[in-house]
């Protein structure tokens, strides 16, 4: 990746509460920043209402020390970014708002939200489940989860692609390929249909039928990479149609990919949206940051 030279575009945004996964993803966050010419923001939490004990109570002296300990967590954040890029505009926020709604309002109109799997309770969430998987599941412009420490890179970014309506998380995944210096892998995964609630087999179908498939799903990806090839020249794109469990698939292609991008179909449920099995494999299992590209 290179840093930018130009002006601020933009404003990649992080939680952080000061726990090992917000520091890899503060990192994570700093390295985007810098790639897209963006300014960071690096919003923590300033824990009025976590519990105290009875006897305890909340007396100012302990809304001092609260707001202290959140003053220096943040302070230590912006050093840590700062040491690492120092022409990136850093803006530190504090506040007092629910973690993953003061997440989701501040990254309305932010380049990319950037998030850790779990943390002491704050902002990254203590489980991948909690906090990651809130915003994940309301958020409105691009989301990256990051699961470990950077590795070398393969220089390739993957795309998990359902179908051709999956354009937005199309054309991010063109320009992260940009940004990155990338190869992009667009892999559409499909299977055999289920006859009557069973598994299908490919003995259960006739050599036409097996046939037609197939170049029903070798055309998705094909179609999607040659409708952005002429705006994208620069960029190596290769279209796979693989027939697998999509979460299997994915999974083990971000063993050798970058970032892992995929388009958030969100469901409306009883508690609210819902993300689908594929993408909760995904941000538990990818060994690479997975980013979530909201789709209409």
């Amino acid at each position: 990746m290179t840093s930018s030279s130009h002006p601020p575009h933009g404003r990649v945004l992080v939680g952080y509460d000061g726990s090992p996964p917000a520091v890899i993803a503060l990192d994570a966050a700093v390295t985007e920043a810098r790639c897209r010419g963006a300014a960071l923001e690096i919003l923590c939490g300033w824990p009025w209402s976590k519990r105290l004990s009875p006897d305890y109570g909340m007396r100012d002296d302990v809304g001092t020390l609260l707001f202290n300990s959140a003053q220096r967590t943040m302070d230590a954040a912006v050093d840590r970014a700062r040491s690492r890029a120092p022409d990136t505009p850093v803006t530190p926020v504090l506040t007092t708002e629910a973690a993953a709604r003061a997440l989701l309002r501040q990254g309305r109109n932010a380049s990319l939200t950037v998030l850790g799997t779990r943390g002491y309770g704050g902002f990254a969430g203590l489980l991948l489940g909690s906090v990651s998987l809130r915003v994940a599941a309301h958020c409105v412009t691009p989301l990256m989860v990051v699961r470990r420490e950077p590795e070398p890179p393969h220089r390739t970014i993957v795309l998990g692609l359902a179908s051709e309506a999956d354009t937005e998380a199309l054309r991010f995944a063109f320009d992260e390929a940009v940004r990155r210096d990338a190869a992009l892998r667009v892999l559409h995964t499909w299977q055999f249909p289920a006859p009557h609630g069973e598994v299908a087999r490919p003995a259960q179908l006739t050599w036409e039928e097996v046939q037609a498939l197939r170049k029903a799903a070798e055309a998705v990806p094909q179609y999607a990479v040659t409708s952005l090839r002429e705006k994208y020249p620069q960029v190596r794109a290769d279209a796979q149609a693989v027939c697998q469990d999509p979460a299997r698939a994915l999974i083990q292609a971000s063993e050798e990919a970058d970032v892992i991008v995929l388009a958030a179909h969100r469901r409306p449920r009883h508690f609210g949206l819902q993300l689908g099995p594929v993408t909760h494999a995904l941000l538990h299992h990818a060994r690479c940051p997975v980013v979530l590209v909201p789709s209409d």
